[in-house]
C-alpha cells in the first residue's frame, strides 16, 4: 500500500508552489494585507488559469475531475505562502454544488466556476458563534429567504452565495439580486476577508439536497483549513529555523543555545506528524463517507491548535521584532487564528468527535 503522494499530485503542489512565489511572494502579500482590494484578481486569474477553481469538477462541466485529496494538497501550498485570495469560499460553494445541485443548476453555475468566470463563496455562520446546519437561523417563504450571515469570505465580490438556512438547508443566492447587502467586517486576518450577508426577501433557490450537502460542505471545509494550517505551521518552523541561523547574539548564532534548538525540535515534532490527519480527513471524504464527519473534525481541532502554537513559538524565537508589523510572521499568526476560528473552534469539533466516536458522556 501507498502512503505517499503520486507524481501528478506532486507536481500539482509544486506547480501552485512555483506560482505563488513568482506572482504573489510575501511582498505582495503585504501590499495586499495593507491594500483596501479584498485581493488580487490578477494572481486569482492566474490561479484559475492552473485549473484551481475547477479541480473537483467533473469534465463534463469544465474542470478536472479530481478529488478532495488534490483539493486539499493546493490548500496546503496557500496556506504555506499565505495566499490572499477568495480560495476557501470558492471551493466550498462548488462543493454545495457537487453535492446537492440539480442537474439544471450545476449546468448553470459549475463551468462558470471552474474557469474563473464567476466567483462563488457560502454564507455559513452567524453573530451569535453559530456554525453547525441545525443552528442556522435566516428563513425561507417560498423562493425568498431573510436574515443575517457573518464571517462570509471574499462576498463582497462573488457572483453567488451559497446560504446555510433554518432546518439545515443551503440554498443559492445571487448576490447582484434585489434583498442582497453586503457589508465588509475588519477581520484580523486581511489575506481573507470577510463580510456580512444581509438578506431581506431576497430570491432565492434550494439546492434539491441540500441537508445532506450541508454537512458535506462543512466536512469539506474543515478538511480544507486543517490543510491550510499544516502548510502555514510548516512555513513558520522554516522562517523559525532560517531566523535562528542567521540572527547573532553574543558572537554566534541563536540557533546555537540549547533553548533555541529544543523550540525549533518541539516545532518540528508537533507540526511534521499531523501531515497525515489532513490527508486521511480529505481521503475519507472522497472514498470512506462513513467516517468523514468525524476525520475532518479531528484534522481541523488539533491541526488548527498546532498551527496557532507554531505562531506562538515562531513569535517568541524572533523576539522583540517578532511582535512588529515589519516581521512576516504576523501574516501566519493572523492566518492561524483566521484558521481556528472558521466553522468552529477546535473545542466544537473535538466534542462532535467524541460523540461520533461513541465517546460522550
Amino acid at each position: 500500500m501507498d502512503f505517499g503522494l503520486s507524481e501528478e499530485q506532486e507536481i500539482l503542489q509544486q506547480t501552485v508552489a512555483q506560482f505563488l512565489e513568482g506572482e504573489c511572494p510575501v511582498t505582495r502579500v503585504r501590499d495586499i494585507f495593507d491594500a483596501d482590494e479584498p485581493y488580487d484578481a490578477k494572481v486569482w486569474a492566474g490561479l484559475c488559469e492552473l485549473g484551481i477553481a475547477g479541480l473537483l469538477v467533473p469534465e463534463e462541466h469544465g474542470g478536472a475531475g479530481l478529488g478532495m485529496v488534490d483539493l486539499a494538497l493546493v490548500a496546503e501550498v496557500l496556506g504555506r505562502g499565505a495566499f490572499p485570495g477568495p480560495f476557501l469560499g470558492h471551493a466550498l460553494a462548488t462543493v454545495a454544488l457537487l453535492e446537492g445541485g440539480s442537474e439544471a443548476q450545476q449546468r448553470r453555475w459549475l463551468p462558470r466556476l471552474a474557469s474563473g468566470e464567476a466567483l462563488g463563496s457560502v454564507a455559513l455562520g452567524e453573530a451569535s458563534g453559530s456554525w453547525e446546519p441545525d443552528e442556522w437561523t435566516p428563513s425561507l417563504d417560498g423562493d425568498m429567504v431573510s436574515g443575517t450571515k457573518t464571517w462570509s469570505p471574499a462576498a463582497a465580490g462573488a457572483d453567488l452565495l451559497v446560504v446555510g438556512v433554518a432546518g439545515g438547508e443551503l440554498v443559492l443566492v445571487e448576490c447582484g439580486a434585489a434583498g442582497v447587502t453586503v457589508e465588509p467586517i475588519e477581520s484580523v486576518d486581511r489575506t481573507r476577508r470577510l463580510d456580512a450577508v444581509v438578506l431581506e426577501s431576497a430570491p432565492c433557490e434550494r439546492l434539491a439536497d441540500g441537508a445532506r450537502a450541508a454537512r458535506r460542505v462543512r466536512d469539506a471545509g474543515l478538511a480544507l483549513l486543517a490543510a491550510d494550517a499544516f502548510g502555514g505551521a510548516s512555513r513558520l518552523l522554516a522562517m523559525a529555523v532560517e531566523y535562528a541561523g542567521t540572527r547573532e547574539q553574543f558572537g554566534v548564532t541563536i540557533g546555537h543555545f540549547q533553548a533555541v534548538k529544543h523550540k525549533l525540535a518541539d516545532m518540528a515534532v508537533e507540526v511534521e506528524p499531523a501531515r497525515g490527519l489532513y490527508w486521511y480527513a480529505a481521503y475519507a471524504w472522497d472514498a470512506l463517507p462513513d467516517e468523514s464527519e468525524r476525520a475532518s473534525a479531528v484534522a481541523k481541532a488539533h491541526l488548527t491548535d498546532r498551527f496557532m502554537q507554531a505562531a506562538r513559538d515562531s513569535v517568541e524565537i524572533h523576539g522583540g521584532i517578532g511582535f512588529t508589523w515589519e516581521c512576516d510572521v504576523q501574516f501566519w499568526f493572523k492566518r492561524a487564528m483566521f484558521d481556528r476560528a472558521f466553522l468552529g473552534q477546535p473545542a466544537l469539533h473535538r466534542e462532535r468527535a467524541a460523540a461520533l466516536g461513541g465517546w460522550a458522556a
